[in-house]
């Protein structure tokens, strides 16, 4: 069994504040888990929204297979709890309030009926469910996935998984008392509920969306029982607290409220302010998403959008790119050989000019062709290409792949003038520059770029009562501190270049069912 693993890494920052008090006079402390899936990241907030204390720690990842992605949830409850430690470290365990959390989506975990861990989890970028996949869009049929879930189906979603462990270890299958989601394994480890919230519960391919509840005509295609899944909430709802041995483990009253959380796009549109009617964000992390807030429930014609519930308890439409950071990281790190990002990226100087594109599905691709056969190409290169050429297409190809996801939401008659940005390529000024020109909207840069466990802490903010919703805590902390306009000269030059990129895919794609 192939493994990737590292030592317990701990990024701790630390900032000591004086916050809001409560009525007793104290100071209420918030804590934001961020499930991710190379880390657990711990953020300790207080009420008025000052991040006091940031924590990270490390787990494995492991691939038994070519295309396979698992991991151990017991590694995910050790470094959590072991974090909470280091996190509460030198602050007042009494004043801790709330927990919540923002986590990987999609995953797998099969509990028996002792509760117990069956198997590994199957995380989102797992990819042996291409039969089941199959099974669903073309048997049961994509019209009828949509009706039932507002979504059709994924490799790295969560029903095909559990059709994958029906199909072939069914000697699993036959002992699964209880279906989670990789956060939620967390939640019930700190309050013994078995609990999961609408927007992480979207991504499952097993929920009714508009009604955000489970879906009983899914369940029965999969051969699960709704007693076999956790009970929903909204993302900010309290569903327990501390359990009395967990709390003393920590130094903490048993009385810690625990929110539901969201999945770790929906949290980190809360921790960006990405809530309400017409609000986006775009997220250049390991993989990319745009993700656009609603009041309404709404599903494109292709269901090239996923249509999720939203963590502010109303919906959004996100558009998800397997491969955006870290097609960058691939093609400096593992090509060129380089961790100077900021060297390479100084030599592009002629944006909008570039005669080489970069088709970025270094892992296949969701949104919007849904082709886990896709697969990244350059095109367009000369004998005068140059590096800097190779650089800037890696950049522009990301932000191109994300512009399609954009024009489906336009699509829709949805009018985004402007977005918020955040993940490890939003500290590129460059990247950001050639987002805002090449989508033709201002970018926003907001103070506090922590994602995830950011929304996290707001949501159990919300739980305890600091802030009366969502959108209140989302006005109150959330702070822009830069905007990136586009210009208009420099647009229009990408907009030619998109008109030309877009036409790539199709006339790539036949090539791409011959070449797996």
């Amino acid at each position: 069994m192939k493994k990737i693993t590292g030592w317990c890494m701990m990024n701790i920052k630390t900032v000591h504040v004086h916050g809001k008090g409560s009525e007793e006079g104290l100071t209420m402390y918030y804590i934001g888990v961020d499930l991710g899936t190379s880390a657990v990241k711990l953020l300790l907030m207080d009420g008025a929204g000052q991040i006091l204390k940031i924590v990270s720690r490390e787990y494995p990842i492991y691939f038994p297979h070519p295309g396979w992605s698992e991991q151990n949830p017991e590694d995910w409850y050790a470094q959590t709890m072991a974090g909470l430690k280091e996190l509460l470290n030198g602050f007042d365990g009494g004043q801790l309030a709330g927990i919540s959390f923002g986590g990987q989506m999609h995953g797998l975990v099969i509990l028996d009926s002792e509760d117990r861990v069956i198997r590994p989890a199957l995380l989102w970028n797992d990819g042996r469910t291409y039969e089941e996949c199959d099974y669903l869009n073309n048997v049961i049929g994509k019209e009828k996935l949509s009706e039932y879930t507002a979504n059709i189906s994924f490799t790295g979603f969560t029903a095909p998984k559990v059709l994958w462990v029906k199909n072939k270890e069914p000697e699993n299958f036959a002992r699964i008392a209880k279906i989670m989601l990789p956060k939620d394994y967390i939640a019930y480890r700190l309050t013994g509920v078995h609990c999961t919230d609408v927007s992480d519960a979207s991504g499952m391919l097993l929920f009714d969306v508009k009604n955000r509840c489970w879906s009983q005509k899914m369940l029965k295609i999969c051969g699960i029982r709704e007693e076999q899944m956790a009970k929903v909430y909204e993302s900010y709802e309290t569903v327990g607290t501390l359990l009395p041995e967990v709390a003393a483990e920590l130094g903490v009253p048993a009385g810690v409220k625990v929110a539901a959380g969201a999945g770790d796009n929906a949290a980190a549109a809360v921790g960006t302010g990405t809530v309400g009617e017409g609000m986006c964000n775009i997220s250049l992390g390991t993989s990319g998403t745009i993700f656009i807030s609603s009041e309404k429930f709404g599903v494109d014609r292709n269901n090239a959008l996923h249509a999720f519930a939203h963590a502010d308890g109303h919906y959004h439409l996100m558009g998800c790119m397997l491969s955006a950071a870290s097609c960058n990281k691939w093609w400096l790190g593992d090509i060129i050989g380089t961790e100077d990002y900021a060297a390479e990226q100084a030599q592009i100087t002629k944006l909008g000019e570039n005669h080489v594109y970069f088709l970025p599905y270094l892992m296949g691709e969701r949104s919007p062709h849904n082709n886990p056969n896709a697969r990244g190409t350059f095109i367009g290169m000369t004998m005068d290409t140059t590096r800097a050429d190779m650089t800037q297409a890696v950049l522009e190809g990301v932000a191109f792949a994300l512009r399609d996801s954009f024009e489906v939401a336009k699509s829709l008659g949805i009018k985004i003038e402007r977005t918020k940005i955040c993940g490890g390529g939003a500290k590129s000024a460059l990247w950001k520059k050639m987002i805002a020109n090449i989508m033709n909207i201002k970018v926003d840069v907001v103070e506090n770029e922590e994602g995830p466990a950011l929304g996290g802490a707001m949501l159990a903010a919300v739980a305890c009562g600091e802030y009366a919703s969502v959108e209140e805590a989302a006005a109150k902390l959330v702070r822009v501190i830069d905007t990136v306009e586009p210009e208009p000269e420099l647009a229009a030059k990408y907009e030619e270049r998109y008109q030309q990129f877009r036409q790539i895919y199709p006339a790539c794609k036949p090539l791409f069912e011959i070449i797996k």
